[in-house]
């Protein structure tokens, strides 16, 4: 643990910040053990149950949680032990810091308040896009690419609890708001990954929507989630070879 002799310092401030993002981390990883599996919110919480909307993922697709957790932990675990006082790493450490920190309790809230868990995983993608747009040219594997996944999934996530919160409170037919979210998903997904050149964000919005085509099938939707899930996967490709 560093020694935060003087929290106006800047070195100091710098590792306060690496020891509160390896917190949240820890935290974060540990949820998912204190609650019951989250695979959507539960037509029941909802004024009007929609079961299966078509814009939710099929349930295997949320293994994705296992890596990106791993990856997050390593990633806050690394920035403590070997850049806690770098300028670089410490530039997107607030916006870590909240993200993580909301997701430690936010299946919690998912379980019994959807509409307060969709508000949530909207703050805690912003959280995760402002450290991915200030993460370091350096270490990439240790901040930009689990940043990357991490925002990806969220990018999908906060589509998909907005979209289901909508139709379950009769605001639109749960076909209409499915469309209307994955161009949503999409245009965002695009303009993000242009913006942000990190491989793994476009890869976990992929993985999403081929969650979406497994649930579909060979529906027009599905069809354009699949086409929206090869463009990309195609885009995550591109930036790879970059």
């Amino acid at each position: 643990m560093p020694d935060l002799e003087n929290p106006d310092d800047p070195q100091d401030g710098a590792k306060l910040k690496a020891v509160l993002v390896l917190v949240a981390a820890v935290a974060f990883v540990v949820s998912p053990f204190l609650a019951q599996p989250f695979t959507g919110f539960d037509p029941a919480q909802l004024p009007i149950p929609v079961d299966d909307p078509p814009i939710q993922p099929a349930g295997y697709a949320f293994s994705i949680w296992g890596v990106i957790y791993l990856w997050l932990l390593g990633s806050a675990g690394y920035g403590l032990l070997r850049r806690d006082t770098a300028a670089d790493w410490d530039a997107g450490r607030w916006g870590a810091f909240v993200s993580l920190a909301i997701g430690a309790s936010w299946i919690a809230v998912a379980l019994s308040a959807p509409v307060m868990a969709t508000i949530l995983i909207w703050a805690m993608l912003g959280g995760a896009l402002w450290a991915l747009l200030r993460a370091p040219a350096r270490d990439r594997a240790w901040n930009a690419l689990p940043l990357g996944l991490y925002a990806g999934w969220l990018t999908a996530a906060s589509c998909v609890a907005t979209g289901t919160v909508v139709m379950g409170y009769g605001w639109g037919s749960p076909a209409a708001v499915s469309w209307v979210m994955l161009l949503i998903a999409l245009a965002l997904a695009v303009a993000l990954t242009l913006r942000l050149r990190t491989p793994t964000y476009p890869l976990a919005v992929g993985w999403a929507l081929i969650g979406v085509l497994a649930t579909n099938g060979a529906t027009a939707f599905g069809i354009a989630a699949g086409l929206g899930a090869a463009a990309m996967l195609a885009l995550a490709a591109r930036q790879i070879r970059a």
